[in-house]
């Protein structure tokens, strides 16, 4: 198999036909797909057993695993990536679909640049519109990793197809699902070749509230933390002072984009000694003016650019 497809499903009776039948009708043959149950409550596994019958031929090449307990989304691709045999990963979530061709166009990326990544754009889309996203690109891995830190790319971990053996002592966090997808960092700074696809291969999905990612808790900001300090372990002393300050001060600016007094305190609290790098923090004008302002413990003004988006988004 060239190609191991991992599909974690909890929740998604609405959506998983759409992705499955993407998958399915994929150009590229040689494909091993994977669905784990992570003990989904609704008729997600019925409708993908059904829509699986629709497409025999593709039947040897999938594989249901299914969880005794519910255990969460990085223990979901874990599972995967411990029965996958082909040489790369990629990494579906079930709310989200794939174009027709795009495994087959990153497999040719990644063999004709001896890749051990090769990333896409993507489109984020939404029930009446959709948006394609483009990626920059970076000639080397330290690039990549670089940008990751900096927030010029993102980590997401589904428009990557990623050579198995990064993996190798570097799987998901299980039992920290939020911000689990910084995995990818870690597998960027393995790397030895990237390559960038310029094309829109993957339809990431907002108007799941189901989500694995879709829920804030006191245990998801542990969680992000958790994978924060994951990295920075990893790579302190690999990276530039610079580099770790300013994706510490990205894991916190979401709290910034937020009409909550606590959000305020925890961007305080979290890495304050990046916030010396703001002023050479590669953002927006706008994202630095914000900033500047919790630094200076200023939140009226950020409260009222909180009020401003949701205005303005409707």
């Amino acid at each position: 198999m060239k190609a191991t497809v991992i599909v974690p499903i909890f929740r998604v009776e609405a959506y998983i036909e759409r992705c499955t039948r993407s998958l399915m009708e994929q150009t590229l043959d040689d494909v091993e797909f994977i669905f784990v149950d992570d003990c989904s409550p609704d008729g997600s596994m019925a409708v993908l057993e059904r829509v699986l019958n629709d497409y025999p031929q593709r039947k040897p090449q999938t594989r249901i695993i299914h969880h005794s307990e519910n255990s969460g989304l990085p223990s979901a691709r874990n599972t995967g990536l411990a029965a996958a045999t082909a040489d790369y990963i990629f990494h579906c979530d079930s709310d989200d679909f794939l174009k027709r061709d795009a495994l087959e166009a990153m497999y040719a990326t990644a063999v004709q640049a001896n890749a051990d990544i090769v990333y896409t754009d993507w489109y984020l889309t939404y029930p009446e519109k959709e948006r394609l996203m483009r990626c920059p690109s970076y000639a080397t891995p330290e690039e990549a990793l670089r940008g990751l830190l900096h927030g010029t790319m993102k980590y997401n971990v589904w428009n990557k197809l990623v050579r198995r053996e990064l993996y190798d002592n570097n799987p998901f966090p299980a039992g920290h699902g939020m911000g689990e997808d910084m995995t990818m960092i870690l597998l960027f700074a393995r790397a030895r070749r990237v390559a960038y696809l310029p094309q829109g291969t993957y339809h990431y999905v907002r108007q799941n509230e189901n989500a694995f990612t879709a829920a804030r808790s006191e245990e998801s900001y542990r969680d992000l933390l958790f994978n924060a300090n994951r990295v920075i372990d990893a790579l302190t002393g690999i990276v530039s002072e610079e580099d770790m300050a300013c994706f510490k001060l990205n894991v916190k600016f979401p709290f910034l984009i937020s009409n909550r007094r606590e959000d305020y305190e925890r961007w305080l609290h979290w890495f304050p000694e990046a916030n010396s790098y703001i002023p050479d923090h590669q953002v927006s004008g706008r994202a630095r003016l914000l900033e500047r302002c919790a630094s200076w413990h200023f939140f009226l003004p950020v409260r009222l650019h909180y009020h401003l988006l949701q205005h303005l988004q409707g």
